[in-house]
């Protein structure tokens, strides 16, 4: 086989086990999540110094998607989660008088709202979001109305034994939540990028042995109502 045909058969296969969160519900791609860098490559966020750890945006959203305080919401992958790691969803509120589509989030105005973790047994470490096609998010019944971010990451540990091991995989939503009892009150508020030290214990591991006996996802811990 000639080399100029190899190559791109490389690049496919490379393509193929990375993914991408381009959209929620029922909507098109890229027209209420926020275009991220790799939307053709597929490839990962891996220096959380960066400002890709923010939303991986290339280019803005035009629309705004209508959510209910209290439901739960997909965020659709393609083409499905291959990488065993932890996933995590933040939310940022926009300021009053700022609108969704234009805002950056810069700065400590990120919360976690959810957070899975692994089991972990004699055979391994096993992950809720593997081979998944599309995650939920519960969103709190306790946000007050307004336009939000929407931040979904999922975090590869397949080579994370060394610092910038650990492959993140980000995407943002423009959604406007309404019905919410605004009593929200996060505890923990992070910016991205900030929020986590290259050295994290939740980003600098070996899961296949030995096995680890318990994992620490990076961040703060999910808020509740």
């Amino acid at each position: 086989m000639k080399l100029s045909t190899f190559m791109p058969l490389i690049l496919s296969a490379a393509a193929e086990a990375h993914y991408v969160f381009p959209s929620i519900a029922n909507t098109k791609d890229w027209t209420v999540v926020r275009q991220t860098k790799n939307f053709q490559s597929n490839g990962p966020v891996t220096d959380v110094s960066s400002i890709d750890m923010r939303c991986y945006q290339m280019k803005g959203a035009t629309q705004v998607f209508n959510v209910t305080a209290g439901s739960t919401l997909n965020y659709n992958v393609r083409t499905s989660i291959s990488h065993p790691g932890p996933l995590a969803f933040y939310i940022a509120k926009v300021p009053e008088g700022e609108s969704v589509v234009d805002w950056d989030a810069a700065g400590k105005v990120w919360s976690k709202i959810y957070q899975d973790h692994p089991s972990i047994s004699a055979s391994g470490m096993s992950w809720p979001s593997q081979g998944r096609t599309s995650v939920s998010v519960p969103i709190p019944a306790c946000l007050a109305d307004g336009e939000y971010l929407l931040r979904v990451e999922h975090i590869g540990l397949h080579s994370a034994s060394a610092v910038g091991g650990a492959q993140l995989y980000i995407s943002c939503a423009q959604i406007s939540v309404n019905g919410g009892s605004g009593t929200y009150a996060p505890k923990n508020l992070v910016a991205f990028p900030g929020a986590y030290p290259a050295n994290d214990p939740g980003l600098v591991i070996n899961i296949y042995y030995p096995i680890p006996k318990s994992y620490t996802p990076p961040g703060p811990p999910a808020e509740t109502c």
